[in-house]
This record gives structure tokens, sequence and C-alpha cells, in this order.
């Protein structure tokens, strides 16, 4: 019978779950991996220049596609340790993340050998499972393993770890054995009993608000709820990170809510009499789990596929363990016959009429400063991007001056780092992004602190033309901290200040397309360039470095005066 080794049966796996895309970075401990990728033509190897960047990428290829994103660290050791921030990020995002990882050889485990490391414990912190293959007759078994548990509910990363032996080791080729119940009919539904009750809750609102976040983003769930809010009459806003749940061009879009959210979605949070939660926890980005942002007396109909989030930070009136699309279905097809009452007309209308006015105050923004605002960068954005611009975003200052800055037309186009708040992640998102949905226009946004800890991914933007455009917002300081020390320890900086090279030339240096701009209408000008290039791009964007703000003000109340 016919032999085959390790590193051969884990390509031949990726090729079974039907893997276009991998990233990763080459290593001694997992050469035969490589080698093996070497004639697989259906996969497409990006060759990445860090670790950790090559595993956001993965993650955005991941949220894009809606499929899982590979990685290979083809190195034990430093190679695997590099990976915690990427898989810790992931597993934010509930990102479905298979992570590949060369390991030491069995027989040098637990002897202090050269880059030895316990990687299975490590980075079962970081993962939803992380595995150590024993034999090369389980690589087989343990690869489907791990792509079942990264993309069942609820998604996550997970760590395959596989020794050089295992992967060096040759084994007799046998059929291959695939359990049943890979694929699944459907996902978890509602009782008739729950969704009846979820009707009549809804059916007494004078204020209704649906709530919408990751459950249904991820799920491609945005016309279903457009059509249960085109029924309620009620208006449909987005925990943070996920403005793009359903697309703004929505009538009833209200954007979203929180610390973080826009004022007028924010308030129907705290007004409202009934809040339909679906596919989200109403966590940390969207309450600060405080009643300062939802209204105490709202009776909440929360709808999860986690019951551990169900009710976790605010008690609810009905919690419903469902998938978010079967829910939706279901109770649409409930509300048959239902017509809004007067108050609910009035309650959306005043709501619309607000959005109206903070969609002129966003548009007529004006300042007399010489200094390129935030705000009118964004404007010059939403102005000349497609209506498909898929946009990724840095945590910091620059996430909160965008939100509901931008325009999401076309879900999924939003993707951040949600409460794990990294920096330094939107470019090589970005990068995964483009890979995933390359006939879309990728705009990554970053602060120029965030894109020096990522700028070595240039050389895999251009080594494999991936045509994303990033946009760096230079104020030469790493802004939300610079703002504490401001307004809190009396302008004494230490740290805040960044030097940078002129990222424009840097690119160039790279073999991508480079711009600068330090006027608005520099900056449209340069835009409309790298939109029209057809090439990877970068623009240094010089803006107002006293546009800055203090976000969480809460943690430093003990040191206001």
């Amino acid at each position: 019978m016919k032999e085959i080794i390790g590193g051969k049966i884990v390509v031949n796996s990726l090729v079974e779950e039907g893997v276009n895309t991998v990233f990763g970075l080459i290593g001694s401990a997992g050469m035969e991996i490589f080698d093996g990728l070497y004639d697989a033509k259906p996969i497409n190897f990006i060759g990445v220049r860090d670790e950790r960047t090559g595993t956001h990428m993965a993650d955005g290829y991941a949220r894009a596609s809606g499929k899982a994103g590979v990685f290979i660290a083809g190195q034990n050791g430093p190679g695997v340790t590099n990976l915690v921030t990427g898989l810790a990020q992931a597993k934010a995002a509930l990102s479905p993340v298979v992570a590949i990882a060369g390991s030491l050889s069995s027989a040098h485990q637990y002897r202090d050998a050269f880059q030895e490391v316990d990687q299975t414990s490590l980075l079962s912190t970081v993962t939803k499972r992380s595995v150590l293959v024993p034999s090369t007759d389980r690589i087989s078994e343990l690869m489907r393993d791990g792509f079942r548990t990264a993309t069942t509910p609820k998604q996550g990363p997970v760590a395959i770890n596989i020794p050089r032996d295992v992967l060096s080791k040759s084994v007799e080729q046998v059929g291959e054995y695939r359990p049943k119940g890979r694929e699944f009919d459907y996902i978890c539904a509602a009782s008739a009993a729950s969704v009846d009750h979820a009707r009549k809750i809804i059916a007494n609102a004078k204020s209704p608000l649906i709530l919408v976040g990751g459950g249904v983003k991820n799920g491609r769930q945005s016309k279903l709820v457009e059509k249960l809010a085109t029924l309620l009459y009620a208006p449909v806003a987005m925990s943070p990170g996920h403005g793009d749940a359903v697309s703004c061009d929505f009538d009833l879009y209200a954007g979203q809510v929180g610390p973080r959210g826009n004022t007028v979605a924010s308030n129907l949070m705290k007004t409202a009499d009934v809040i339909l939660a679906i596919g989200t926890r109403i966590g940390f980005n969207t309450t600060f789990y405080s009643y300062d942002n939802i209204n105490s007396s709202a009776k909440i109909i929360q709808v999860e596929l986690d019951p551990l989030a169900i009710g976790r930070f605010f008690p609810v009136e009905l919690g419903i363990y469902a998938d978010s699309g079967e829910f939706i279905s279901s109770l649409i097809d409930s509300l048959s016959g239902y017509d809004p009452s007067s108050a609910v007309k009035s309650w959306t209308n005043d709501f619309l009429a607000k959005r109206k006015q903070f969609l002129a105050d966003r548009e007529g923004y004006e300042s007399s400063s010489l200094l390129i605002q935030p705000a009118q960068l964004y404007r010059s954005i939403r102005h000349l991007a497609p209506k498909d611009a898929a946009y990724t975003m840095d945590a910091g200052t620059l996430c909160l001056q965008a939100t509901d800055n931008l325009n999401y037309a076309q879900p999924p186009s939003l993707f951040t780092p949600l409460d794990f708040g990294l920096v330094g992640f939107s470019y090589a998102c970005g990068l995964g992004v483009k890979l995933a949905c390359p006939e879309r226009t990728v705009i990554s946004l970053m602060g120029d602190g965030g894109f020096g800890m990522t700028s070595s991914e240039l050389g895999t933007a251009a080594q494999y033309q991936i045509k994303s455009i990033c946009i760096v917002m230079n104020n030469g300081c790493w802004g939300a901290e610079k703002a504490y020390q401001k307004d809190f320890f009396g302008k004494r900086y230490m740290g805040a200040d960044v030097p940078n090279p002129p990222y424009d030339k840097l690119a160039e240096l790279w073999g991508v397309k480079g711009y600068r701009a330090s006027s608005i209408k520099e900056f449209e000008d340069v835009f409309a360039a790298a939109l029209s290039a057809d090439a990877p791009a970068v623009i240094d964007v010089s803006v107002d470095p006293d546009a800055l703000f203090s976000f969480r003000r809460d943690s430093f109340a003990h040191r206001a005066k």
C-alpha cells in the first residue's frame, strides 16, 4: 500500500476542507507542510513577514469570506508565541481561524530543548481549542475536528500543533474516515411558545428598538432584519463594530449605539421600552455594563446562540436560545397582519427626523483650522469611495472618531478589533479581506503608531499584489493615551509622541504606491488616484495632532479636577 508523510496529509486535509488560500511564515518545524503545498495547485499560498500580522490576515479573510481562515506557523517556539496576539484577536471576534503550528519533536519535549515552549497550553488560553497531534495517523482526524470546531457556533480560532517527527513520518495511505453530521440542515430554532411570547411583548411596545450584533452580521442575515424592521416600523441599531450588520442605505438604519455610538442611536437605547436584541451579548462596548447607556425600564428580548450570554449583563424579559435567522423568520411569520400603533409610528418618525439631522450635521461639518480634521477626512472618503467599499480599522482614537462617519452599504463591510481593542490590526486584516473579496475596494484606516507596527507587511502586499488602500492618519503620537495625559495628567507627556518616517516613501521602497496629503484637497486628489491605480497603495495623511479626546473618562474619574 502507498505511503504518505504527515506534511502531505496536512495539505490533503486542507484541500478536502475546500481551502483555497493559506497564509503562513516558513520555518524548519513545518517544512514538510510547505513542501506539500508546492504541488497543491488549488491552494494559493501567501507568505507573510510576521506571524501576528499573518494571523490578522487569516482573521480578516475568515470574517469577509464566511469560511475558515488558515495560518501556518512553520517555526516552533518564537514562531508560535508570535501567534498569541492574533489568535486572541480572532477569539474576541468569534473568527474561525485555524492555526497550524510546527512543534518540537516528540522525543525532545520536556527537555528544555531549543525553542521549546508548551505551545498547546499557551495557545489554549487564546483559542476555542488547542491540540497536540500525537501521531501521524491522527492528523486527518484532528484536522477535520479542528475545522469543525472553528466553524460551528459559536465560531472561534483553533490551534493544531504538530511535532516535527509526526510531520516527517510516513504511514500507509488508507481511505479517509469522515464522520457523519459535518453538515447541518438547520441551526437551533426558537420554540413556537417563545416566538409567540416575543410577539406579544412587541405588540404592546410603544417605542420598540431592534438591536443587532455579530450574530446577525456573521450569519449574513441583514435582509431578514430589514424585513422585520419594515414590518414593525422600528429602528435598527447595531452594537459597536457591527455598523454593517444592516446596510446603511436601509431606511430604518440607526447606526451604532453606546459610548462609542452616534447620539441618535444611543438615545434610542436609553429610551426604548422594548429592545429586541438579536445576535448580541449587549456587552461592554455597547453599554459599559451600565444603565447610563440602556433604559433600565426596557423589556429586553435577547436572542443568542450562546446561552451563557442571555441575561448575563442585564436581566431580560425573555431569553431565547436560537439562531438569529431562524428566530427572525419565525417571528415574521407570527406577525402576519401586524399594524404598528400610532405610538410606534410617532416614535419611529421622530427617530427618522433626528437621523436626517444627524446626517446633515455630519455632512455640514466645518472647521476654522488649516489642519486636516478627522471629520473632514471621513467626509471626503464617503464622497469618493465606491458603495461596495469594505473598511478595516484599528482601535484607539481613530476607531472612536470614525464611528458612524463612514458608509457601510454592502454587508459585511466593517472589520475592527472589537472588544480586544487592538492597535496594529487594520492593514494586515485588510489584506486578508481583499484576498477574500478581490472584486471589492478595501480601505484600511490606521494611526501612524499602529501602521509602524505592521508596515513590514507592505512587502506581502507588493509581492502578491494585494490591492488594498491604507490611509495612515498621521498625528505623530499615540493619540488616545496622549489625550489622557493632556486631560488628567497635567500634560506631562511621556512616551506619547511618535517620530515617523514618511510612510509614502517607505511604501515606495517596498514597491507599493505611496501618496502624501497635508490638505483636504490634496487628500481627495491622491485618494482618487489610489482608487484608480489598481495597485497596493498607502496614503500618509497629516491630521491635526490636537484633534484628540479622552474616551474612557470614567477610568480617570479619580483624577478629575
